[in-house]
């Protein structure tokens, strides 16, 4: 396909986008009839008229930031999978939200992005995402096995470990969080190590291009994917600082923060995504990420419309290190500590990784010592935070959590 992972990456546009428009009638329908939560959803829906953008726009959105609540009333997944669907797996990411996976050919959708990074049959990778309770690893090695890649399960942390694998196996890719890359990469020239790779696709985390200037240096061709373990792939790099291609068989709309409607073309909204999954279908699913439409589509070809990138939070949950951050969380931690009246997240960026900060404020005396409730932070968040006591009364009443400082990416 001249470069291409299939034919649907250079069809026509307007074909594509009436396409998927005219598969909304029968998919609501399949929708109302099969599942549980959108057969209350849409109970009062006239959906055989809903075959336009306009007539999408009027139906209700569910917000990732929700999903806690709703699976809680109903286990494990609110009802939104299709009824009898016979599930292979289940994972329970910080959050804890519940997220599904049917053990079949990609999923997740994610082998055109690995195609567009260069990933070709028979190429090794090292997938340094986790495969524990985290779909993460998962959704990666199932992109990468479609496109007939090897893959080494390597998982995060341990780099010791990792670069004897690197050095071993000449893996030629790399897959999983940016950080975590760079974490390799200067583990490596600290031990007179250059890394095999050739070739990244990271997630999870912003991509700065002066990280991505790090990596090229080192020989490292570097792309980044949008996914979400809700949805799987949204969209993806074709070619750098070029925008995100949106993957095919998605319909994605970019909508006003605490509203239902769609923004002016170019302005920063929430992304919304409608995914025709038939056994866990999501229609117009909020991610409560922040981006926005560009106007041509990419220069490389591929036909499909194009997003900015990560461009902020909708709300105050934010990734840190790859895991999602919950202001529930915080709140089930500050709990557990007696004693305890306020907590305060602080992410920060410190060279090119994440940093988390906890300040915690006591009614009077400490309760606890600092490093104890470090441990039953990594415990809840499963990830590692500093924590420092501040005085009584000196976190602002300002209803914020969690305090988000790192850069956003131009």
């Amino acid at each position: 396909m001249n470069g291409f992972f299939d034919p649907k990456e250079c069809q026509d546009a307007d074909n594509r986008e009436q396409h998927l428009l005219s598969q909304l009638p029968e998919f609501l329908g399949h929708l109302r009839e099969h599942s549980s939560y959108y057969r209350r959803l849409l109970s009062n829906i006239a959906v055989d008229e809903v075959s336009s953008r306009q007539a999408l726009a009027t139906l209700p959105i569910t917000r990732k930031s929700d999903l806690i609540d709703l699976q809680q009333a109903q286990p494990p997944l609110a009802g939104m999978e299709t009824e009898g669907v016979a599930l292979d797996r289940l994972f329970l990411s910080p959050g804890p939200i519940c997220e599904p996976e049917c053990n079949q050919p990609d999923w997740w959708r994610m082998g055109r992005a690995f195609y567009a990074a260069g990933f070709r049959p028979g190429d090794r990778v090292q997938n340094c995402l986790s495969y524990h309770l985290s779909p993460g690893g998962f959704i990666l090695d199932s992109g990468a096995r479609a496109c007939g890649c090897v893959v080494i399960p390597a998982g995060p942390g341990q780099t010791e470990q990792q670069l004897a694998i690197n050095a071993r196996l000449q893996p030629q890719g790399y897959c999983g969080t940016p950080s975590f890359l760079k974490i390799l990469l200067d583990k490596a020239q600290q031990a007179g190590q250059r890394l095999s790779f050739r070739m990244a696709l990271v997630t999870g985390e912003a991509l700065p291009e002066s990280l991505r200037a790090d990596f090229a240096e080192a020989g490292i061709t570097v792309l980044q994917a949008y996914a979400t373990a809700d949805i799987g792939l949204i969209a993806y790099e074709t070619r750098p600082g070029e925008g995100l291609v949106l993957a095919e068989d998605l319909l994605v709309e970019i909508v006003r923060p605490g509203t239902e409607q769609p923004v002016a073309a170019g302005e920063v909204g929430e992304v919304v995504v409608t995914s025709f999954n038939g056994d866990y279908p999501l229609l117009r699913f909020a991610t409560g990420d922040l981006s926005s439409m560009l106007a041509a589509p990419s220069p490389c070809g591929r036909t499909n419309g194009r997003i900015r990138g990560w461009q902020g939070r909708a709300d105050q949950t934010t990734k840190v290190k790859g895991m999602f951050v919950h202001p529930r969380q915080l709140e089930q931690l500050r709990s557990q500590v007696g004693g305890m009246t306020r907590i305060r997240a602080l992410v920060e960026r410190q060279g090119h990784n994440d940093q988390l900060t906890l300040l915690c404020e006591p009614a009077a005396e400490v309760p606890l010592p600092q490093s104890e409730v470090a441990e039953l932070a990594r415990t809840m968040l499963k990830l590692g935070a500093d924590v420092a006591w501040v005085a009584p009364g000196s976190l602002p009443a300002d209803g914020i959590v969690i305090e988000d400082r790192r850069p956003i990416p131009s």
